[in-house]
């Protein structure tokens, strides 16, 4: 199973401060655990909101909002993708994070959904060119 755990923004994040060095530090070492334990398969921090933007859709039509954006509890500072067995497993390698930010902070843990999810919507045609797009993917890394 897989799991994307996102780390909530805050003002800090929003600000664009800096972790410490003994954050860093602390950071690396999880992250050489989750990589040795083969649990980690992707993980990166985000630039905050206001270097960004967001597309929004209303039929047809669409609309580009530049950032920042005001609702920073809604933000993501930045994220791991997990492969483990189980939520429960999930959630005991985020237990084993150092404390990403300063005072409170929160991580959110959501499953990933997999092909076979999608029940027969998701056609023999549909799950070929899915794997296709992943191969390639998998060739530029």
């Amino acid at each position: 199973m897989r799991f994307m755990v996102m780390i909530r923004a805050d003002k800090s994040t929003e600000a664009g401060v800096m972790p410490s060095e003994k954050l860093l530090t602390d950071m690396g070492k999880y992250n050489e655990e989750l990589v040795k334990a083969g649990v980690m398969l992707a993980g990166e921090g985000l630039q905050p909101s206001s270097k960004g933007a967001r597309v929004k859709f209303s039929g047809d039509k669409r609309t580009v909002i530049d950032g920042p954006f005001t609702e920073t509890k809604e933000l993501i500072a930045g994220y791991w993708l997990f492969q483990v067995k189980s939520k429960e497993e999930a959630i005991e390698w985020v237990k084993r994070c150092p404390n990403p930010l300063e005072g409170e902070s929160e991580i959110e843990i959501r499953q990933v959904f997999e092909a076979e999810d999608f029940g027969d919507e998701f056609t023999p045609e549909l799950r070929q060119s899915e794997e296709r797009m992943r191969a390639q993917i998998a060739g530029r890394q």
